[in-house]
């Protein structure tokens, strides 16, 4: 589903993605843009952003969905298969540019995998 239409909100989320290196929390994001737009519009557009390969989400330690920018995905592939590391201190979530090497498991396809390293970030174990 590719996006066809950059709207205003769009944009405004393209561009936060486009300048941030860690990940955000779906709660955080809609706290930050409620001035802007609505949270059904901040969930509509961060999904579109996913399928279009712009961002992938996956669930952090407290069971909230965390985005972060993709890096040469598209809509047909996801190439973002990496573990991300959560401090259990200050909350920060990282992508990890780490390859993990996933089992083949005979008779399954797997579509998605999620790694997730839970401790302290180098700030807060100092």
């Amino acid at each position: 589903m590719e996006m066809h239409r950059k709207t205003k909100s769009v944009k405004t989320l393209l561009d936060f993605f486009s300048q941030r290196k860690d990940a955000v929390n779906a709660v955080v994001l809609v706290e930050l843009f409620k001035e802007e737009m609505n949270k059904a519009t901040v969930y509509r557009i961060v999904s579109r952003l996913e399928a279009d390969g712009v961002i992938h989400s996956f669930k952090g330690s407290d069971g909230l969905t965390w985005y972060a920018a993709c890096k040469d995905c598209s809509c047909e592939e996801h190439h973002d298969c990496h573990p991300h590391f959560q401090c259990k201190i200050c909350g920060k979530m990282e992508c990890l540019e780490l390859t993990v090497k996933l089992p083949k498991i005979e008779k399954h396809k797997v579509d998605s995998e999620i790694i997730l390293l839970v401790g302290e970030c180098e700030n807060c174990k100092a």
